[in-house]
């Protein structure tokens, strides 16, 4: 019986920007419609993974490497970005125009961020287009302009340009980056439709908040390299974690916060793992009475949470 081709298949790749040498060495393989978190600290080469797999950069080649995407070697960028949708910080940073967001999720056919002149939107293009704004429940930013727009609600918009083509699989470059708590949560809650509803999610973060019950498979990477790769529950460990971003980590494992979910809880005290003449932070503490919950934390804790299933 023969297995379809993986989404992606990465042998041995090396990317260099410039003199640097930023992937080395690296081996991924990512199945069809699976959801994957590649974390890391800033620097470790996740940005440069995704503008490889997009094409915007390209491996050295080199005895005993290779790289397909669906089985392919060799992709038309523009056939590829209609299988791959993109959520990415570069896009945001070009959508600060007077465009509407419905003029940005049209241009996902044009590989723009607007419309111009020249590009022959027809009625298929605007029927699919909002469409795909009524999937996020986003129909009310159509008629407005990008700059009128809450950061959120612009990455809203980017991820209904994404799904114009349909795509197999969305990426998502650090989607939280700029956004406010109201936001993360809005835009957390619309990855996890979008995982539900098929369509497979590679994310891209150095925040464990990011990683959405639906992710069950978690990569890390450190110095363009993959570290460990497996399910959460074995990979997100606090020793694990320490060691990645080089800061003292404690997790603690608490169930019954959403029915069926286990939430992970971090306090991260911002002192070298190998400092040894501060004491560590302690955990938060989480109480629930009935109906009621809180959680207490110390001043000197930074805290983020991520759900796990």
């Amino acid at each position: 019986m023969e297995h379809p081709a993986a989404l992606l298949d990465l042998q041995n790749v090396r990317v260099m920007r410039g003199q640097k040498v930023v992937l080395d060495g690296l081996n991924l393989r990512v199945q069809l419609n699976e959801h994957v978190a590649l974390l890391g600290p800033n620097g470790c080469g996740k940005s440069t993974l995704i503008k490889t797999i997009t094409r915007e950069c390209y491996p050295v080649a080199h005895e005993g490497s290779s790289m397909t995407i669906l089985g392919q070697r060799n992709w038309n960028v523009f056939e590829l970005r209609s299988l791959l949708g993109i959520v990415s910080n570069d896009l945001m940073s070009s959508c600060t125009s007077d465009a509407s967001g419905l003029d940005v999720v049209l241009s996902g056919f044009f590989s723009s961020t607007r419309i111009f002149p020249n590009h022959p939107v027809d009625p298929n293009h605007r029927e699919l287009a909002e469409a795909a704004l009524r999937q996020l429940g986003i129909t009310h930013l159509g008629e407005r302009a990008v700059r009128e727009m809450s950061s959120g609600e612009a990455k809203r918009v980017l991820i209904a340009r994404a799904l114009v083509h349909n795509p197999h699989t969305l990426l998502f470059d650090e989607p939280c980056n700029s956004l406010d708590i109201s936001a993360q949560h809005s835009l957390r809650e619309s990855m996890r439709a979008l995982a539900n509803s098929k369509i497979g999610i590679i994310l891209v973060t150095h925040e464990l908040a990011d990683i959405v019950p639906e992710i069950e498979r978690v990569v890390l990477m450190s110095n363009g390299r993959i570290v460990a790769d497996g399910r959460k529950q074995e990979v997100l460990q606090a020793q694990t974690l320490s060691r990645l971003f080089g800061v003292k980590v404690k997790l603690a494992r608490l169930g019954g916060l959403l029915p069926g979910l286990v939430m992970w809880i971090r306090c991260v005290k911002v002192e070298q793992v190998h400092t040894s003449s501060v004491p560590h932070t302690p955990l938060c503490r989480f109480t629930s009475r009935g109906s009621r919950s809180s959680m207490k934390c110390p001043p000197e804790a930074r805290l983020s949470m991520a759900n796990a299933a």
